[in-house]
């Protein structure tokens, strides 16, 4: 059996019960192909609403997670709350938490131990500013970031990676699919080498940065693309046939 291919709809802070809710309703009506993995993830206050509307089959991420357990903590949302609300995935370490709210690769793998200790499935992210990618130091600077988490989890079987380069996040510039696919092979590379040759084989690593209907088919021919985690075009009708860009 070869990795299930997997697309990840990341909303960001976009949306309105309305606007959610005739995503969900294209989402339930459409024809999706079964052999693909689909998750949404709306922001927080939409979470409940998109699992209690959408179809069972596709699955519902949050955007973020804390890595304590529930107490005093203002605003943060627990891994045991998301379990409870079925909520069974989180996108963790996106570069614009990275960059923004200057989230640093040991806490995003400290969210990330903590995610998948409570039971839920990780889309962890990694990605590369354009100076990192025009300095050459593409390579170094994703593993670093897989590294802090290979640190803190050995099982790898509940992670999907991301990878994103940060340079094509929102832009319309997307990665050739030569500079994707080199990435993708490295990535599953330092996994075969620093986690387990299972690891390896099994993770799906997924590409993000501007993926549209027009670019996606090409994208997913290459061996070691397994899917997608898709921005704005998943706000769009259009994100059904990135979900089918297999078949």
């Amino acid at each position: 059996m070869g990795r299930q291919f997997f697309v990840g709809g990341n909303f960001k802070m976009n949306g309105s019960i309305k606007a959610i809710k005739d995503i969900i309703n294209n989402l339930n009506n459409a024809k999706i192909d079964p052999n693909v993995e689909v998750v949404i993830s709306p922001p927080a206050i939409y979470l409940l609403l998109a699992r209690e509307h959408l179809r069972k089959e596709i699955e519902v991420a949050a955007q973020n997670v804390f890595d304590r357990p529930d107490g005093a903590f203002t605003g943060e949302i627990s891994v045991a709350q998301l379990q409870d609300s079925g909520i069974t995935w989180a996108i963790l370490g996106h570069s614009e938490r990275r960059t923004i709210l200057q989230e640093d690769n040991s806490f995003v793998a400290s969210k990330t131990k903590a995610a998948l200790d409570g039971g839920l499935g990780v889309i962890l992210c990694c990605g590369e500013s354009l100076d990192q990618r025009e300095s050459g130091t593409t390579v170094e600077v994703v593993t670093n970031q897989l590294k802090a988490v290979a640190e803190q989890v050995k099982d790898w079987s509940k992670i999907v990676v991301a990878y994103e380069p940060i340079w094509a996040i929102g832009t319309g510039k997307v990665a050739t699919t030569e500079q994707a696919q080199e990435v993708h092979a490295a990535i599953r590379e330092w996994l075969k080498k620093e986690v387990s040759p299972e690891a390896s084989a099994n993770t799906r690593i997924l590409y993000g940065g501007s993926v549209n209907d027009k670019n996606c088919k090409e994208l997913a021919k290459q061996p070691d693309i397994d899917g997608f985690l898709v921005g704005g075009a998943s706000l769009k009708p259009a994100f059904v046939d990135i979900i089918n860009s297999k078949v």
